[in-house]
């Protein structure tokens, strides 16, 4: 026989209760905590002394049939550039201005380096702030990619650049602007994601016959056996040139995004179909320096007839 057991045995027994003073731990979801708890007025910090974080994104794109040589040195930069997002190519016509900027509005970016080649051999760089500007024009020459020149240098891919820039960057107010855009674009945001979080290698940007020359070079430390920095080796740090080069020559400074209000033009610029024009110019000169030779040639002939020769006929009989 089983026995039944107790009245009192059955009773369900109370919890004992909580402390109403202790904080209740938040439910863990896959997600994170279901609800997080309140910070306290006293550990939150005011935007203005919690520190400044650059969210600078740039957007790098080229225009339809560029030539290879210059896709070379747009991917060289990416490579250089880990804050930096591709895009597909862009039509180059009058409205890619809209294009560009709606790009870089769907590519959650503040700048622009759009890359544009008109007749497969002039290459045109616009550098940008988005969406409300400035933006500069460049013509890009003496272009070397990283794959042509084979130099000795090699830095870590993704790491951070110093920007080096020469004195007469602070000469005159329009390359002011221009350094205050190069560091802004070139300079790699601290703590990014893609970046790493030390410097080997060093950009630099110096003005020559009011064209901006750039250079890329690692900062080369020698180390002993032991794979630590030696005393002293500071004194003996070299630069070894990685690549690629090229030299930016500015055409206008513009206040808004691809376009706007002129704010500065190189009084300086010649286009390169004006060159080619002039050269052309220089071979027909060349070809009509002979033609008027020869006409002179004839016209002295002409008026300077020669005499008849008194033997011309003697073996013809």
């Amino acid at each position: 026989m089983v026995k039944k057991r107790k009245h009192s045995e059955t009773q369900v027994i109370e919890p004992a209760k909580k402390d109403e003073s202790e904080t209740e731990r938040p439910k863990r979801t896959l997600l994170g905590w279901k609800d997080k708890p309140e910070e306290k007025e006293t550990e939150s910090l005011p935007p203005h002394q919690g520190g400044f974080r650059n969210k600078e994104k740039v957007l790098v794109t080229c225009s339809r049939r560029i030539n290879y040589r210059y896709r070379h040195l747009m991917l060289n930069l990416v490579s250089l550039l880990p804050h930096c997002k591709k895009d597909s190519k862009v039509e180059s016509t009058s409205s890619k201005g809209a294009t560009l900027n709606e790009l870089v509005e769907l590519k959650n970016c503040s700048s622009s380096l759009f890359f544009e080649c008109r007749k497969h051999k002039d290459l045109y760089l616009w550098m940008v702030k988005c969406p409300s500007g400035p933006s500069v024009k460049f013509l890009v020459n003496a272009v070397h990619t990283m794959e042509e020149l084979k130099l000795t240098g090699n830095h870590l891919k993704g790491s951070r650049p110093l920007l080096t820039f020469s004195a007469n960057f602070d000469k005159d107010a329009h390359w002011k602007l221009l350094k205050e855009m190069i560091i802004q674009i070139f300079g790699t945001p601290k703590d990014h994601r893609k970046s790493k979080p030390f410097y080997d290698h060093a950009f630099v940007f110096s003005i020559v016959d009011d064209h901006i020359w750039f250079r890329n070079y690692q900062i080369s430390v020698p180390h002993n056996e032991t794979d630590k920095m030696a005393r002293g080796g500071l004194d003996k740090m070299t630069l070894v040139e990685v690549g690629p080069r090229f030299c930016l020559n500015p055409i206008k400074i513009f206040g808004g995004s691809f376009g706007g209000p002129t704010l500065y033009e190189n009084p300086f610029f010649i286009s390169p179909n004006q060159i080619r024009a002039l050269e052309k110019k220089q071979k027909a000169g060349k070809f009509a320096k002979k033609v008027k030779a020869k006409t002179r040639r004839k016209m002295h002939e002409l008026s300077n007839p020669l005499e008849p020769d008194e033997f011309a006929d003697m073996w013809k009989e």
